[in-house]
């Protein structure tokens, strides 16, 4: 018995080092591979596989997560590995959420991607012990706390301090007091600096 595998990687590279994986190991066979998890889908819904690796972001295409809700809903039975090289925790949280298997990050890889393989496909769920960490202004990631990343992830919207309370249902003094508080961690002189930096660092990710 061989477990049929499809990817779905928009990167070219990632994508053959995925499939380079798949071949080289014993009871694994590639179904399909695709550069959007839409093609992915659209496979899914005329074949069969026993697990699928999907990438979390796709430009102009619906997202890894997107697509791993739609699969679980249609066949449950098919094990899900999630990638990416974002740092943005709530991907791992929606993950867990949707059910899916396993999650992985590229620029972490706490453990090869065919070890994540194989224990998934054994029935465990993996899921990075650690997170990433990126440097922002004069902060690593990891100083932010739980509430001022929900904030910044709303920030980035350019959503103003009262959208941004009624959104989380705080006062819109709390959240002037967060936003001061990691400018002065930052060492960013206003919010718009900080949302762009945390934007483009991959740290929030308001889709």
């Amino acid at each position: 018995m061989s477990y049929g595998v499809v990817i779905a990687e928009d990167f070219r590279m990632i994508r053959e080092i995925f499939e380079s994986a798949v071949d080289g190991m014993e009871g694994y066979e590639m179904r399909a591979s695709f550069a959007t998890a839409t093609e992915a889908l659209d496979f899914l819904e005329a074949h069969d596989a026993d697990l699928v690796i999907l990438d979390v972001l796709f430009p102009g295409s619906m997202s890894g997560l997107e697509a791993a809700e739609k699969i679980k809903k249609k066949k449950p039975g098919i094990k899900i590995i999630i990638v990416t090289s974002m740092p943005e925790l709530s991907y791992e949280k929606r993950a867990k959420e949707i059910g899916v298997e396993s999650f992985w990050q590229k620029e972490v890889q706490e453990q090869p991607i065919r070890e994540i393989m194989e224990r998934t496909m054994k029935g465990e769920s993996v899921y990075p012990s650690k997170h990433m960490k990126v440097t922002v202004g004069n902060a690593q990631s990891t100083d932010f706390t739980e509430r001022e990343t929900e904030i910044l992830r709303e920030l980035v919207t350019g959503a103003s301090n009262k959208e941004i309370a009624e959104k989380l249902c705080v006062e819109a003094s709390t959240v002037k007091m967060h936003i001061s508080n990691m400018l002065q961690k930052t060492g960013y002189h206003t919010r718009l600096e900080l949302a762009v930096k945390a934007r483009t660092l991959g740290l929030v990710i308001n889709d």
